[in-house]
């Protein structure tokens, strides 16, 4: 199985790979570099760095 990356979309026409639901971090941010993600009551930082990656921590 071949895992397609993020950059593989292009910037345009982003679609859903598989039927999986597709986010643009910046509208979870709301255009800042943090949002809270909650699962099951249990609280998730994500975070944009400044070189543009994400960190998930618990």
């Amino acid at each position: 199985m071949t895992a397609t990356r993020p950059a593989d979309f292009g910037m345009t026409g982003i679609t859903a790979v598989n039927g999986l639901p597709v986010h643009e971090a910046t509208d979870l941010t709301k255009g800042g570099n943090q949002a809270l993600i909650v699962l099951n009551d249990q609280v998730y930082n994500l975070r944009v760095t400044r070189a543009g990656k994400l960190i998930l921590t618990k």
